[in-house]
């Protein structure tokens, strides 16, 4: 009775519960390896978008200085702390240093998720301080100084 049983499960093709389950292991250890991987690569995606927005931020701080001769927070120096749901007027004055796109004096825009800081002084030569970090980084805060001459 068996010999014949086995008779046709040999004429069979297909695979076996335990290579199935060996298929389904390895797949579940290559997904946990990738998933952290991939949070990863999203995180400091958003890093590099934090400090792409602040060297551009740099560039329309030094735009706005050229056009205005004091930058942004006015020509006592000034704190302005910005994300990009910020409602504020449009950069039609020079006065109205920024609205809800991180608009310099019209010159730059800011990515989903930043927070930005600018700081300038009052005093001469004036200078300024700009940092930013994005919520779905890592955490790490950029600085750019225009007094040590760049990203810090």
């Amino acid at each position: 009775m068996f010999s014949s049983f086995n008779k046709a499960i040999r004429g069979e093709k297909g695979f076996t519960l335990i290579e199935l389950l060996v298929v389904v292991a390895i797949i579940g250890i290559l997904v946990a390896i990738a998933i952290p991987q991939f949070s990863n690569y999203k995180k400091n995606a958003n890093d590099s978008a934090a400090e792409t927005d602040l060297r551009n931020m740099a560039l329309a701080a030094e735009a706005y200085f050229a056009t205005n001769n004091f930058y942004p927070g006015g020509a006592a120096g000034g704190n302005l702390s910005f994300t990009a749901a910020i409602a504020a007027a449009v950069c039609a004055t020079p006065t109205a240093a920024i609205d809800n796109n991180l608009c310099i004096g019209g010159y730059t825009k800011m990515s989903k998720g930043n927070t930005m800081t600018f700081t300038s002084s009052a005093t001469s030569p004036q200078t300024y301080t700009a940092t930013a970090t994005n919520s779905g980084g890592t955490g790490k805060i950029f600085t750019w100084d225009s007094s040590k001459g760049g990203l810090q």
